[in-house]
């Protein structure tokens, strides 16, 4: 069944958006990521320009966030005062990533530079995770191996200090801030909720448990990717309505589904899994650059005409 998508410009099978949105739902529901990272590369591959992509993608992500943070709630595995921090720190990224996107999308530059991010971010952080993870599991299979847990870095000697009874933290509100700030920017430029960074910088930065993580994580995603949906649509006008309502439709039913299965599995397993799947998106992506160039070097010569 092929429908046209307006604001895309290009037909595309609309089973195959359904199935897309389902799948990131589940990955949403089980990492605690807005899934944007795997699901704006995947809408590269089947067509949709890197702007519509980023920007429809960020619509996609609030309602399967959503979704999943509802189930998260139940459980109590969301830290809401380390949530609102992040949070702060994302809306004041988002503005100014959308204005960075807006520059270069009236240089022509956008969809090289999105592609660019995707592939150096991927690549750094499926690969840090991937060999963390591989320690993880290797240390829990010893048996009376406690697991090496830095209590005490820089980062808890910062000034302004905030309890997070959740997370059983006492830290300064500056790295939460900056981490969120960051996620912001990559979020107006990528599509992306930025859980595939946020998860693991709260892990390994902040030093919050990972069952409170996910949750948390889509809490601040939910908001950071509304906003930079709605700065998209009145500033650049690249949200596909019909594309986002089918991948948001997939994304609510998957996340349901993937928040069970993620709290059958452990932590390390999961960070394995989510490690392997972005390193294999980085290394699509990569290709695809490295496999075009004539292709982009004519496009930019026919645009120099």
């Amino acid at each position: 069944m092929q429908i046209y998508l307006p604001i895309a410009e290009v037909s595309v099978n609309a089973f195959l958006l359904l199935g897309l949105g389902g799948l990131v739902g589940i990955l949403s529901g089980m990492f605690g990521v807005g899934g944007g990272f795997l699901m704006t590369p995947l809408l590269f591959f089947i067509g949709i320009p890197p702007a519509v992509a980023v920007a429809t993608e960020a619509n996609q992500i609030v309602a399967s966030s959503f979704s999943g943070v509802l189930a998260h709630l139940k459980r109590k595995t969301v830290d809401l005062r380390m949530g609102t921090v992040l949070l702060i720190g994302g809306l004041i990224g988002a503005a100014l990533g959308v204005q960075l996107f807006n520059m270069l999308k009236s240089a022509g530059q956008v969809d090289l530079l999105v592609k660019l991010c995707y592939v150096v971010f991927l690549g750094i952080i499926g690969g840090l995770m991937f060999f963390e993870s591989l320690k993880a599991i290797r240390r829990s299979k010893v048996p009376g191996a406690l697991p090496t847990r830095k209590k005490h870095n820089w980062i808890h000697n910062l000034p302004v200090k905030m309890k997070f009874r959740t997370s059983g933290l006492y830290i300064s509100v500056f790295p939460p801030l900056i981490v969120g700030v960051f996620v912001g920017i990559l979020a107006a430029i990528m599509g992306v909720g930025g859980g595939f960074i946020l998860v693991p910088a709260m892990i390994y930065l902040l030093g919050m448990p990972t069952k409170v993580v996910i949750g948390t994580s889509l809490f601040q995603i939910i908001f950071v990717t509304a906003f930079t949906t709605l700065l998209h649509a009145t500033t650049n006008y690249t949200v596909d309505m019909a594309l986002a309502v089918l991948l948001l439709v997939g994304g609510v039913v998957g996340a349901q589904i993937g928040t069970r299965i993620g709290a059958k599995l452990k932590a390390e397993q999961l960070r394995i899994l989510l490690a392997m799947m972005v390193l294999a998106v980085c290394g699509k992506l990569a290709l695809d650059l490295l496999l075009q160039p004539s292709e982009l070097y004519s496009l930019g010569a026919a645009g120099g005409h």
